[in-house]
């Protein structure tokens, strides 16, 4: 009987919270791991504080609301975060599960945002991205020893020894086609800053040459060019991606230094 409830409420959902509001925010890397690495620790500091500025004369304007995040702690990089917010965004839900395996629902999403370093931290926080950026492009090598091989790859195919230049000319008429290689996901925040550091390089890009140069899957790196890039249909750099004028003005800001 006991084992019958408990299934019973493995199967259910908690919706005791299913209308409070809850912000949806989009953070940097460097931002999301340090807080996963405080949330485990036992510091009961805040992470953050959120500041609300507005023009008491215009109220009615959303323009003269602005958001803004300050840091805590001295291992986040730049200090003062700007926060865009977004209204027009699907309807989402927030679900939560707990170690025994009970799920519940956090609340609605009613506001999305957008984290962004301020334009004097820009310089600060473009450091942070190419020294993460120079860090994920090292590739490393691994040398596998083979045991008790004795030369079997490299001998002869049976029927080829002796028959000469035509047996070679044949062999090379159907060369093996080698099989493709799976490209695996890199994370989402690194792989921005890659692209943000091939941009820097030259202003225009093909997605064959992208794709190539970041070695990631065709149709993933395509949804991070349609939120950075704009895609040239006509003119001289047709078929070609390049940064939307607010990304250019951050990789103009940072590449100076």
């Amino acid at each position: 009987m006991e084992e019958e409830n408990s299934e019973n409420s493995n199967g259910t959902v908690d919706t005791g919270k299913a209308e409070g509001s809850v912000w949806l925010m989009k953070c940097p890397l460097v931002i999301s791991k340090s807080w996963q690495a405080r949330a485990s620790s036992s510091d009961p500091q805040p992470l953050a504080k959120v500041v609300l500025s507005l023009d008491p004369l215009r109220p009615d304007d959303s323009s003269a609301v602005q958001f803004t995040m300050e840091m805590n702690g001295s291992d986040v990089g730049p200090r003062s975060y700007s926060l865009n917010m977004f209204k027009d965004f699907v309807p989402m839900c927030i679900f939560a599960e707990s170690n025994p395996g009970k799920v519940s629902v956090e609340g609605k999403v009613e506001h999305k945002f957008d984290m962004k370093p301020h334009n004097e931290n820009f310089e600060e926080y473009g450091r942070l991205c190419r020294e993460r950026t120079n860090k994920s492009m090292i590739k490393n090598r691994q040398i596998q020893v083979i045991d008790n091989d004795r030369g079997v790859h490299m001998r002869p195919m049976p029927g080829l020894v002796g028959l000469g230049a035509n047996a070679k000319e044949k062999r090379k008429a159907a060369p093996v086609k080698p099989p493709e290689m799976k490209r695996t996901r890199r994370d989402r925040g690194e792989l921005e800053d890659i692209m943000f550091k091939l941009f820097e390089r030259k202003p225009n890009w093909a997605l064959k040459q992208l794709v190539q140069e970041t070695d990631q899957p065709a149709q993933f790196l395509k949804e991070i060019l349609n939120e950075l890039c704009v895609y040239n249909k006509r003119g001289t750099n047709q078929g070609t991606y390049e940064l939307k004028p607010e990304y250019k003005k951050a990789v103009d800001n940072t590449g100076g230094d």
